[in-house]
């Protein structure tokens, strides 16, 4: 009897890497997906309800994507809350990405952020091919 297992979620936290990286612990929460949207092309969509734009902050460097969100306590008159199962607590979320892959934009739409990612591989490292010659 064979066991199969997937790593798929171990890797959940890496954008853009085709081979088994170093790992980071994975949290809940916001929730999130990472798509790829083509040979080049990617995006992070993350469940913010409740945050705004201001709420939300991205920072992108070298081969990492934090993004955070804080939403200041406001209280309003008159409300009591039986139940509040929508979380608003703050969150830092860290990204690694692969080698040449680059942030081009961010929206938050309906209570979703989404970062796009483009992987932007330089001319020279591109694979050629190389004629092979006859020897005379």
């Amino acid at each position: 009897m064979t066991t199969a297992f997937s790593l798929a979620p171990l890797l959940r936290s890496t954008i853009g890497f085709d081979r088994f990286s170093d790992l980071e612990a994975e949290r809940s929460y916001p929730p999130y997906n990472i798509e790829k949207r083509g040979d080049d092309n990617y995006a992070i969509t993350m469940a913010v309800a409740g945050f705004t734009r201001k709420d939300l902050n991205i920072v992108a460097q070298s081969d990492r994507v934090v993004v955070s969100g804080r939403i200041e306590a406001k209280e309003v008159d008159g409300v009591e809350y039986l139940y509040k199962g929508i979380a608003a607590r703050a969150f830092e979320r860290t990204f690694r990405l692969a080698d040449h892959l680059k942030v081009t934009g961010a929206e938050v739409n309906d209570g979703l952020l989404r970062i796009e990612l483009v992987r932007e591989v330089p001319e020279a490292q591109k694979p050629r091919s190389i004629e092979i010659r006859q020897a005379a």
